[in-house]
């Protein structure tokens, strides 16, 4: 392709809403343009990027079985509100009508209409396991698009969806699904993770999300220095305590005047104690009322964890003027002696004792707290959120390490929780009538190539991975306009194409230094600079973006070595 003929509208400065540096980059290097909040145009470039990214996905969902379809994007709203998601789901679901005034919404995803699909086609056993997939545009109502095409609400995704007659069935395809997911991310040249996470609105009993390793990661992952357990933070499973005997001497429960000292860290210094030596009472809300959760002073509640302990459709922080309605108890006070709500307690609060917490009322709290004496419990478990250097739960000697992630895929088993709603079932070798058993599968392309970038970058632009790069090589001559360089880029540019090498040729009539700028800020990873004196000694110069260093090569008889360069690069 010559550059003078691709639309790549190249900026000098960054957008002034942009964030993260994908963001940036994509906008300065001419890839994607908005339209509207979270909704983005893509433009040659960047399609050339995420149909790398595409090839790579569909080829290891073929490798597996997968079989490609693509689904209507706008569903009826009957097909939402027999799985119960209608109202669930909330306001990120697009909802609109159609002329007749019947109810549709635009699919963020595609359970819904896949389980439909199969419960009217697939009526036995011998018809299973059933492997399908998409790749195809959904829409998020997100209350806050942001970071680009990286958490836009339109976006591209390729989402997959398998239907079985056992566990065994699922769970194999489950581990297929996770060594697809594995190879299809390190063929994009990304550093990532697969962690155990949280299965959210999808459902499900189990799953696994593939982060790619980046200091702009919205999501938080912690991972063991000396095994491999790797989770999401959300999910991150706390190290039980182990068993201690009791101090020599158990407090009386004592109120003590903590006249205006509210926060944890007022409070241990006010009492001259240790943070961990206080239980913070933390009082959210889901659908049926107030509920309490307790942590240790130093901890964070983690809300995913205790909402799936309580096993509740939905939780959140309630606001302090409800609790204070509901309890008449000032907030910055409550604690969990007498306190009228379930109470749930972190096991690491089970194994305290002499304990201080809030005392229900103004400006006091009590010491000398004791479990069990003191506090009824409705459940103990672990619902507080991991930090560095916490203890592996998994093996004897790891501590946590915590970095941030961009999660660009994930994988969940399902169940017969949208098969058995919408009765998606078979009949079994016996004749008998039972639901499928399914798995859900999602990569999100655009912000597979924006994390791609979060990666790999520098301060001249991006540095893309060999195998998602738009161009392999960019033939730079000093001066297109004289003969000599031209017959030799057409030559470099015909020997390339043979070689299946995807070329561009700044052909333009820039200056030389506005050629270098946009080719390092584009990323393509070998620049090949022609100039008349290396000519004359039958030379080039090969320089590469991701060492940032050069090299003579001999023309045209070097160019052959280029395939093998990209393979190794």
């Amino acid at each position: 392709m010559y550059y003078s003929k691709l639309f790549i509208p190249t900026l000098k400065q960054s957008p002034a809403d942009s964030e993260v540096v994908s963001h940036k980059l994509m906008v300065r290097a001419g890839m994607i343009r908005q339209l509207a909040a979270g909704i983005y145009s893509t433009l040659p470039l960047g399609l050339r990027v995420l149909k790398k990214v595409e090839t790579i996905l569909r080829e290891e969902m073929n490798r597996i079985g997968g079989q490609e379809v693509f689904l209507p994007s706008v569903q009826p709203a009957e097909l939402w509100q027999e799985s119960g998601r209608w109202n669930l789901y909330g306001k990120e679901l697009l909802r609109l009508k159609d002329r007749h005034d019947r109810e549709f919404c635009y699919g963020p995803t595609h359970e819904e209409v896949i389980t439909d699909i199969v419960r009217r086609e697939v009526k036995s056993y011998r018809q299973l396991p059933l492997l399908m997939y998409q790749i195809q545009t959904k829409f998020r109502d997100e209350v806050r698009p942001r970071f680009g095409i990286m958490r836009g609400r339109e976006f591209m995704m390729k989402d997959a969806y398998s239907f079985h007659a056992d566990e065994a069935s699922v769970q194999a395809m489950y581990e297929d699904m996770k060594q697809a997911y594995s190879n299809i991310f390190r063929r994009c040249g990304l550093d990532f993770k697969m962690v155990e996470a949280d299965s959210g609105t999808i459902g499900g009993s189990f799953s696994h999300e593939f982060m790619v390793l980046a200091d702009s990661g919205e999501d938080a992952i912690a991972f063991c220095d000396a095994c491999d357990y790797a989770s999401n933070v959300e999910k991150a499973a706390a190290k039980l305590p182990g068993k201690t005997d009791p101090p020599k001497t158990l407090e009386d429960l004592n109120k003590i005047p903590t006249p205006n000292q509210k926060t944890v860290e007022e409070v241990a210094k006010f009492l001259k104690v240790s943070p961990r030596q206080i239980v913070k009472t933390i009082v959210l809300e889901n659908e049926n009322g107030l509920v309490a959760g307790l942590v240790r002073g130093d901890r964070q509640i983690n809300p995913i964890k205790l909402k799936n302990l309580i096993g509740c459709d939905w939780l959140h922080s309630a606001p302090e003027s409800l609790i204070t309605s509901k309890t008449n108890i000032p907030c910055g006070f409550i604690g969990p002696v007498d306190l009228d709500m379930n109470i749930y307690v972190d096991h690491e609060v089970a194994a305290m004792h002499n304990f201080v917490t809030g005392a229900n009322s103004k400006d006091a709290h009590y010491t000398g707290v004791q479990f069990g004496r003191d506090i009824k419990a409705t459940q103990v478990g672990d619902i507080h959120e991991v930090q560095e250097d916490d203890p592996c739960p998994r093996c004897d000697s790891g501590r946590y390490k915590v970095k941030r992630g961009i999660e660009v895929g994930h994988i969940f088993i399902l169940g017969t929780k949208y098969s058995s709603a919408m009765k998606a079932h078979f009949l079994d070798e016996h004749g008998k009538e039972n639901p499928m058993i399914m798995g859900c599968y999602g990569i999100g392309v655009g912000r597979t190539a924006a994390a791609a970038i979060e990666q790999n970058h520098d301060d001249k632009g991006i540095i893309w991975p060999v195998p998602l790069a738009p161009f392999q090589v960019v033939l730079i001559p000093v001066k297109f306009e004289e003969d000599s360089q031209r017959q030799a880029c057409e030559e470099a540019y015909k020997i390339l194409g043979d070689l299946g090498i995807e070329t561009l040729l700044d052909d333009r009539p820039e200056r030389l230094g506005v050629k270098f700028k946009d080719a390092e800020l584009l990323g393509i990873p070998f620049q090949i600079i022609i100039g008349p004196k290396n000519l004359e000694n039958g030379q080039v110069e090969l320089k590469s973006r991701k060492t940032d260093t050069s090299e003579l090569i001999d023309f045209p008889s070097g160019l052959q070595d280029i395939p093998s360069r990209l393979k190794t690069s």
